[in-house]
């Protein structure tokens, strides 16, 4: 048995989104503010404590349409059977979410209260959960009383200072500000039961389409997950105290207990370790030395306050006829570890003499990236053991009571104080310490399922890519809706295990690039762009310097293997690229030239975006031509690659049309008058002399493809323009001038909170959005 996935109505930005989950690890990853910790939140809501709900947990969009149902309340007067309509209202706003299971015909004895009918026998099964009004006539009640009280002071104020003018509203001033106070008075979880036979695929535009309920539809009586999913969770603020703080200062955040390293092990202690709770055959040895300290140590007390005692019986207090004062001790192991002092870190260290002592210091004074890793794989640890009902734990359970047979894990953001190696060794043994047990190993009756958000690439590179779910973030459509979020598997991509598909694996893995996270991605062709890109953003692109983009160094011979995974994340990207210009029949790469039958052999340009193969069309394609709309994503790609410029090698002579073949002489012929005078060597040097012996654009344009062509000090000719770039007025170059100038809108566009209608996506002639 395992979750299959999960779909997340009307919570926060979680309009209507489905999760699938893994069968081990399931990585949520995606740009900031995407909605990852959304996700999660959701999960400790409604798998954990509904109690935490509050109104901000409503989607945005739904406030006014949920205050809409308060004002009808206060108009008119609701009957049995409108309050009844009214609770169908509701289930369109309140937050829902729908678990799906995948169960085995062995497995039906787990889920029968689950059953949806008396046909099913194994496969998908549903649960929804919908924290709605418990009682919605005792809300209506309640609530139109609440506002009759409101009303009725703020007029009794008005006509006891002679109908003096208020211009202020008591609270409630709607349904959602009264739910602000007594949303938990009101509002609880109820579950039902859904029909698999009317399970739905997503829609085109990523979102969920979850069924509708039935209205007779009647919840579940009892807990639907009680004794099937045993649920833990490690939340992203794990708190752990700082040594210098005295443990009484009230001015300061305090840090939470439970998430101390010794507090963790005090727990575990007296769940699954303690002689004293149903002692076992070898807990008696321990029980027979605490039993004979305490008797040694009442001997000792007695002697110690024999003078005492005495002194209070010459009182004539005990008297003959009253209770004779002795005092007694009693040890309990658990007490000896109950302070602040109790888990230590030991360090060994040698004298002069080489001679070895022993260091310790409490656990506070140990760093926090390595309290934050103890903890958190220790909490896994107890997580495991407490499922699995280790040592007294299994004494404190009836005989009827049964391992739940899935274990689920939520783990929000682990990265955090770790460094980077440490956070790649947490996760690739996080799921290993989960079934690190005797009867779990290869055990595909017991199932557990580990999730975790992170912002952390490390993270990400480490896992199986299958196991990502990309979180993407859409600007609101119309004026009064919300920001969004559609959840992309990526294993979609990454499932076929195909020679493109590994290749793009290894450079992810290898390169470190944080293209899941990022808002926007920018492939260059080599290392003179990797070098010298970030510097032109950084002193003529203010917006793109503010915005988290990754530059990868691709190629473009390789740019196109990154399409399917581009495309399927909806990732705005600008391709960077050389027009790679060749003789049509020798295949001899050539400097580009009008109607000379010459071709590109960029697989990018051919394949992808602009997708033209002739040299003359790709000198001549329109800004339309070089970007590529990605459908349903609201994002755009676009290609920049070595355009026509106009070049004057002197100051009274006219302009001459120059056809770059790279990005270093479209930096040169842009650059002139710079590379003239620049001292330097190398290529530096090479282009200077080109410079001062041609004296037509032509002459020079071919000089230059000379001096690059399969040349390897590429790298070393940006390195050296570095230190020149401050003291220089460099142009940069033209197509990547309007790359970079695209990029910008792209990205001011993607930060809006409404769309602009000029972007919104078209609707055909029924309503929906046209392809």
């Amino acid at each position: 048995m395992r979750i299959a996935f999960i779909e997340i109505q009307n919570f926060r930005k979680l309009k209507s989104v489905r999760i699938d989950l893994a069968d081990k690890e399931t990585i949520f990853v995606g740009a900031n503010n995407s909605g990852k910790t959304s996700a999660m939140t959701a999960l400790g809501h409604f798998l954990i404590n509904h109690k935490r709900f509050t109104v901000n947990d409503f989607t945005l969009s739904n406030w006014a349409r949920i205050n809409e149902i308060g004002d009808k309340w206060e108009k008119e007067n609701q009957s049995e059977e409108d309050l009844e309509s009214a609770l169908a209202q509701w289930e369109k706003q309140i937050p829902i979410m729908d678990i799906w299971l995948d169960v085995g015909k062995n497995e039906i004895h787990h889920v029968s209260h689950l059953l949806p009918n008396l046909d099913w026998e194994e496969g998908k099964l549903g649960v929804r959960l919908r924290y709605e009004p418990n009682d919605i006539t005792e809300l209506y009640s309640e609530y139109v009383k609440a506002r009759k009280h409101a009303e009725d002071t703020i007029k009794a104020a008005k006509e006891a200072n002679n109908d003096k003018e208020y211009r202020l509203s008591l609270w409630p001033k709607s349904m959602m500000d009264y739910l602000e106070r007594r949303l938990n008075k009101h509002f609880v979880i109820k579950a039902y039961t859904l029909d698999p036979d009317k399970l739905t695929d997503i829609t085109d535009q990523g979102d969920a389409a979850p069924q509708n309920l039935p209205g007779e539809s009647e919840p579940i009586e009892e807990p639907p997950f009680y004794g099937l999913i045993k649920i833990n969770e490690i939340p992203a603020h794990r708190g752990f105290s700082d040594p210098q703080r005295p443990e009484n200062e009230e001015d300061k955040p305090v840090a939470t207990g439970k998430y101390k390293l010794s507090e963790q092990m005090r727990s575990y202690y007296s769940r699954h370790l303690d002689p004293s709770e149903f002692p076992e055959p070898h807990d008696i040895d321990a029980l027979e030395a605490i039993e004979q300290a305490q008797n040694l140590f009442d001997e000792k007390l007695k002697v110690e306050f024999e003078g005492p005692i005495q002194e209070l019986e010459d009182l004539g207090y005990p008297g003959v006829t009253d209770p004779k004062v002795v005092i007694a001790t009693k040890i309990r192991p658990i007490e000896s570890l109950n302070h602040n002092a109790a888990l230590q870190y030991e360090v060994v260290r040698k004298n002069d003499n080489d001679n070895t002592f022993t260091l310790r210091l409490p656990e506070q004074y140990n760093g926090l990236g390595y309290q934050n890793l103890i903890s958190m794989v220790f909490r896994l640890m107890s997580f495991r053991d407490d499922w699995m009902q280790v040592g007294k734990a299994r004494n404190r359970v009836s005989e009827e009571s049964i391992i739940p047979p899935l274990h689920l894990v939520i783990a929000e953001e682990p990265e955090a104080h770790l460094h980077v190696q440490v956070q790649q060794v947490f996760i690739r043994i996080a799921y290993d310490i989960l079934r690190k047990h005797s009867d779990l190993d290869e055990n595909k009756r017991l199932t557990t399922q580990l999730i975790v958000s992170t912002h952390s690439s490390h993270i990400a590179h480490e896992c199986d890519f299958s196991a990502l779910r990309y979180f993407r973030r859409f600007p609101a459509i119309e004026v009064g809706d919300v920001p969004i979020t559609t959840v992309i598997n990526v294993s979609d991509v990454f499932g076929e295990g195909d020679k493109t598909e590994r290749f793009v694996i290894r450079y992810l893995k290898t390169t470190h690039c944080d293209l899941f996270f990022a808002d926007a991605a920018i492939l260059v062709e080599g290392p003179a762009e990797r070098i010298l890109l970030p510097y032109f953003i950084e002193h003529c692109y203010a917006k793109l310097r503010q915005s988290y983009i990754t530059l990868l160094e691709i190629g473009g011979s390789h740019a196109h293997t990154l399409r399917s995974l581009i495309e399927h994340l909806g990732l705005t990207t600008l391709i960077i690229t050389d027009i790679d210009s060749q003789n049509k029949e020798s295949k001899e790469a050539i400097l580009p030239a009008r109607k000379q039958n010459q071709v590109t052999n960029n697989d990018t340009l051919k394949g992808w975006v602009p997708k033209e193969e002739e040299i003359d069309k790709l000198l001549d394609v329109t800004e339309e031509q070089k970007e590529l709309k990605i459908e349903n994503a609201l994002s755009s790609i676009r290609v920049a690659y070595q355009c026509p410029i106009n070049v004057s090698l002197e100051e009274n002579k006219p302009a001459e049309e120059a056809l770059p073949y790279t990005f270093e002489d479209a930096l040169i012929l842009e650059n002139i008058a710079v590379f003239s005078t620049l001292e330097g060597p190398g290529l530096i040097k090479k282009f200077k002399e080109a410079i001062a012996t041609h004296s037509n654009v032509s002459d020079l344009g071919q000089a230059l493809f000379q001096a690059l062509r399969g040349s390897n000090q590429k790298a070393k000719f940006a390195l050296d323009l570095l230190f020149e770039l401050d003291s220089q007025n460099f142009t940069v170059p033209l197509y990547i001038r309007e790359g970079l100038e695209w990029l910008e809108k792209q990205l001011s566009k993607k930060y809006l909170e409404i769309l602009p209608v000029s972007e919104k996506p078209k609707k055909d002639g029924k309503g929906k959005e046209a392809a």
